[in-house]
């Protein structure tokens, strides 16, 4: 039967408890309130979900501790290639469920910057030969986050396989679309499941990435 084992939960909260970690974090708080305050400020943009306004910023802020935080159990030169491979491949299929990589569907534009709200944006939009690329901040830390997280799953290979599958899910920002998609076909374009899977796709990608951040770094579970 599996057991919980939390002392690695205490071990990872007393870290987090460092001063000099809790003033960076302080520090990068307040520069990301000040940053949302000067967006919406802007007489051309209107706060309409206040939402997405933390939304960008969880995944970034997510994102980066897990980068500072999550640790590697030591392992064999072998078994951290072998969790690299994975761990690539899922960063790869990450970038195009997402969205980040994709095939261009008209002429080739360029780069350029859409100043979207502070997590979301300001992202670097590129247009090439067929490629496309969208690097939103959220995304790219959110993924990176989830890749390194794979990788520690995988050398230290508790619970890979549940916690690897609901992974995948953090992309649902992308697949959400295609279900609203069906939906509309199956009932209607005025249908509410169908409104409603196009109005609740950030809201369900955060929750699940945050759940899945969870079991990847804390891995409770199959010890």
């Amino acid at each position: 039967m599996s057991t919980v084992d939390l002392s690695g939960v205490r071990d990872r909260l007393a870290d987090a408890a460092n001063p000099q970690a809790v003033a960076i974090w302080a520090a990068l708080l307040l520069a990301e309130a000040l940053a949302v305050v000067a967006y919406y400020a802007r007489p051309d943009v209107s706060l309409l979900q206040p939402r997405y306004a933390i939304y960008g910023l969880v995944w970034v802020n997510v994102g980066l501790l897990v980068l500072q935080r999550a640790r590697v159990a030591p392992a064999p030169d072998r078994t951290r290639r072998r969790a690299a491979v994975v761990a690539v491949a899922y960063l790869g299929a990450l970038a195009v469920a997402g969205g980040v990589v994709g095939l261009a569907a008209g002429p080739a534009s360029g780069l350029s910057i859409a100043w979207l709200p502070p997590g979301w944006g300001p992202a670097v939009l590129y247009s090439g030969a067929g490629v496309r690329l969208v690097l939103m901040p959220a995304r790219l830390v959110g993924y990176l986050a989830l890749a390194y997280l794979v990788y520690a799953t995988v050398v230290d290979a508790s619970g890979a396989g549940v916690a690897g599958l609901l992974g995948l899910l953090s992309c649902v920002s992308c697949s959400w679309p295609i279900l609203a998609s069906l939906a509309t076909g199956l009932a209607g374009s005025g249908s509410a499941l169908a409104a409603a899977a196009q109005g609740f796709s950030y809201d369900i990608s955060t929750a699940v990435f945050l759940v899945t951040v969870g079991l990847l770094y804390w891995r409770p579970f199959g010890r």
